[in-house]
This record gives C-alpha cells, structure tokens and sequence, in this order.
C-alpha cells in the first residue's frame, strides 16, 4: 500500500528539484497506429458523443493532437470533450476504456470536493475552522503557536505553512518512513507563517481527507460513493489507505478516464450533473479562483504559463487561453478550459519508481501535448 504512495512523493522529488527546462517532446514509440486517424469514441451508454466538427471544432486540430499522442509511451488515454460531448477518444500502450488508472495527484482535486460537500452537508461549519479542532490527540504536543492558526483554507491553498517535502528530502524521508503521517502535524516544522506562502504539501492534503472523515463521523470511501461518486455514475477503482484506514488524500485514487471525465466535466457545469447539483456551485467557482501565482517560475515546459492555484486546483495559461486543471504525477491531467466548455483528460502510467529527468521528460512530454493543443485553438 505504501510503496506506490512512497514512490509517487519520491518520483516528484526528483522531478521538483531540478529547475524546470523547456520539456523534452519525443519518447518512445506507441502501439497507436499515427497513419489512421479515427477519433471516433468508442460505443457506450455512459457519454454523449459527437464530433468534432459537430461541436464547432477544427478536426484537423484534433487530428494533429492525436498524432503528437502516438509517439508518447507512456500515455494511456486521451479523451476530448467540447460543450459536454465526447469528441474524440483513442487508448495507447496497452490502455483501454475499461482501464482503471492510479491518478496520482488529480486524487487531491477530488478530496477538495469533498471538503465542499462536506460543509455543504454542515459537517464542516467553515474553511476558517482551524486544523488542530480536528486532531485533539495531537494539540496538546504542539509547541508552535502558529500552527494552532492553520485553518483548513490554508491547507486547500497549499498556504499551510508546512514545508514543500519535495525541496527537502529530510522531511520526505521522514514523511515515507513513516506508517501514520498523524504525528507529522508535531515533529514537521513550519517553514512559513500559515497563510504567507504557497509550499505544495502532501501531509496537509491528506490531513483534509482525515478532516472530512472526522467530521463526518464517516468512512471516507462510502460517504465519497454516496456524495460524489455515485451521483456523477463514477465507478471507484483503488484507493490507498494509510496506517490508520484514513483514505489518502493526496495520491493514487483510481478511475477509468472516463469516469474521471465526468468529475472534470462537473466542475465546467458548476457542479451540477444530469441536472442534480452534486458540488455546491459557489465551491466550485472558490475552488477554481487563484489565491497563488507565479509558481514554478510561472511556466511549465513550453506551453503552460502564468501557474497558479486555487483549492487544491491548478491553473495556468496556454497561448490565448485561462484553464484550471487537476495534476497528477506521470501525467495525468483533467484539464477544464471554461471559456471554450472543453475538457480534455490524459491518464498516465503515474511512474511509480522512475524518478529524475527520465521522468520528467515523459510527464512533460505529455503536458507540452496538451499545453500545445491549447495554445492552437482558436477563440470564441
């Protein structure tokens, strides 16, 4: 159960400490065959299809996507929706419709719906409730008056004040020797004033899904099946757990893409699926505003500018065009342009083991495809 969350943290070590170049494009070979190109999504029940020429699109845009996809070999799915519809959908490498992948850190989009729901629910009262409420075995051995003023806005902000583990291999090796992360809330030390600064941290993440389980005196699993994943028709694949049977927040849920498609899709329609408001819709528009910017140098291989984050959501900005998206490691992305009601979702082998530039060259390689595509579509 460990190892595949242990290698998640240890491959973005490596990936987050060297500085970030201008991505190298160009693996290793695909079994996708590039000389035929059929977008046509494959037959099911569970989406609307269309095409791209339906839905306003410039096919050959599509096509040529398609085609930089083929040479990636480590993407599994590529799926492209505008207005709502599947407009085009291919599998490479061995992926498949049915394929449930490990999403790596998309999972901490999901567990910033969940936070919604919950004080929507009244579970959570406000996102001004402090952290340590919520950990009363654990307050009374803090010795660091700031962290008593950790509220959970501030961990959904990556604004907690705890440090940035991938920058400091330290506090990482601590963080994965460990069999519960309970007691990093004492021993990790804060490296900012809560609120301050943005420092991306695995430990608070998930510490937000053990919240939502404790206030809502729940299992995270049922209570994510009753509220989130059943009402949007998502089957659930794995979900890793931590030594305490807490669902871990910050990594590896797993979903087929098109059932991550449809929690992507739910937030470009404002939380409401076939009609039913499943994620309150002032949480989704909060979750999707900037509160960090000019992260990463502000850029992200050759396409992504201007990085931000919201709620446990990035944002950045490709040619012409703003777009949130949930980001996991290996590549996996949901990627929500509102202003063209375009969705466009890769799953990823999340690399579990590979770390450095070998990695960051496949993960890369998969965000310049899609920063690429971005930047050549047209206004509207």
């Amino acid at each position: 159960m460990f190892q595949s969350i242990r290698s998640h943290v240890a491959t973005l070590l490596a990936l987050f400490t060297i500085l970030l170049p201008l991505i190298l494009v160009g693996c290793g070979p695909s079994t996708w065959d590039p000389g035929v190109i059929d977008l046509t999504p494959l037959a099911g029940d569970d989406v609307e299809v269309s095409t791209p020429e339906q839905q306003g699109m410039d096919s050959e845009l599509v096509e040529d996507l398609y085609r930089d996809a083929a040479g990636l070999d480590t993407l599994y799915g590529l799926l492209v929706f505008k207005n709502g519809d599947l407009i085009a959908e291919q599998y490479f490498n061995g992926g498949s419709v049915g394929q449930k992948v490990a999403l790596a850190s998309v999972t901490k989009s999901y567990t910033s719906a969940l936070v919604g729901i919950a004080l929507d629910q009244g579970c959570l009262s406000s996102v001004d409730q402090r952290m340590l409420d919520f950990f009363p075995e654990i307050a009374g051995q803090i010795t660091d008056p700031r962290k008593e003023q950790i509220t959970i806005e501030h961990m959904l902000m990556m604004r907690s004040g705890y440090p940035w583990e991938e920058f400091t291999p330290s506090y990482l090796e601590r963080l994965l020797s460990s069999r519960s992360w309970l007691p990093h809330l004492v021993d990790f030390p804060l490296t900012s004033d809560p609120g301050t600064e943005f420092g991306y941290s695995n430990l608070t993440a998930h510490l937000l899904a053990v919240i939502v389980a404790r206030a809502c005196d729940t299992d995270l699993l049922p209570y994510s099946q009753q509220n989130l994943f059943s009402p949007i028709d998502a089957q659930v694949g794995d979900w890793p757990r931590d030594a305490n049977n807490y669902c871990f927040g910050s990594g590896d849920i797993s979903f087929t893409a098109r059932d991550a498609a449809k929690f992507g899709q739910l937030y470009l329609d404002q939380g409401v699926y076939e009609g039913n408001q499943v994620v309150p819709a002032d949480w989704v528009r909060d979750s999707l505003q900037v509160y960090s910017r000019g992260i990463y140098g502000n850029r992200i291989g050759r396409y992504f500018r201007d990085i931000g984050y919201g709620y446990l959501w990035w944002s950045a900005r490709a040619g012409d065009h703003n777009f949130n998206y949930a980001w996991g490691h290996g590549g996996n992305l949901l990627v929500l342009v509102d202003e063209l009601d375009l969705l466009i979702v890769t799953t990823a082998d999340p690399l579990h083991g590979i770390w450095g530039q070998e990695a960051w060259e496949k993960e890369g390689a998969i965000i310049d495809l899609v920063g690429k595509f971005i930047r050549a579509l047209p206004g509207e």
